[in-house]
């Protein structure tokens, strides 16, 4: 490839990569390293839901450098242990589902708090989902139910469940301070 339509291509990536970050507003960043943009998700009505993107425009891990790849696992890592430690989450549940054009990889970091389990098994119409296997899970419910609760009651509700402990900009200043740490 010629190099002016390397560089070129190099620009393209990089105005999509900044438009893609500059998209979330400063005030749900979390924290940031080389290769990686930590932030509250923006919809996001449970504290401590987190987003970890990649400042790489792909969405493939075999594309990112190994710097980045080496600060992945450390990143995920705190960031869990910060919901549990600071936040008192029961469980973190850590997925890769963005598949959507125009973002870099990105992991959702989803805290399940013992009220967000109580709302789950007091919402009547999520005891459907037990219909949906052959044999008894090994688990009342599983990360994929909590999942799916979360999102569509904390993140795609126009009225979210009331929330218990601090705020999402409470805890997206709790989660700056200790990162720094």
């Amino acid at each position: 490839m010629p190099a002016f339509l390397y560089l070129a291509s190099l620009r393209r990536i990089t105005a999509n990569l900044e438009v893609a970050i500059l998209q979330i507003p400063e005030r749900f960043h979390v924290a940031e390293t080389h290769g990686w943009l930590v932030n509250h998700r923006m919809n996001a009505a449970l504290p401590g839901y987190l987003m970890i993107s990649s400042k790489t425009d792909t969405n493939d891990l075999s594309e990112l450098s190994e710097a980045a790849l080496r600060e992945l696992g450390p990143l995920l890592a705190t960031a869990q242990d910060l919901l549990k430690r600071k936040l008192g989450a029961q469980r973190v549940y850590i997925g890769r589902y963005g598949h959507s054009p125009g973002y870099p990889i990105h992991f959702h970091v989803i805290p399940i708090y013992d009220w967000v389990e109580e709302l789950f098994w007091k919402d009547s119409r999520y005891r459907v989902l037990q219909n949906f296997g052959d044999r008894p899970g090994e688990t009342p419910t599983d990360g994929a139910e909590l999942t799916l609760f979360v999102w569509r009651e904390f993140c795609e509700r126009t009225e979210p469940p009331r929330v218990q402990g601090r705020s999402v900009f409470q805890t997206i200043e709790l989660l700056r301070e200790a990162m720094r740490s």
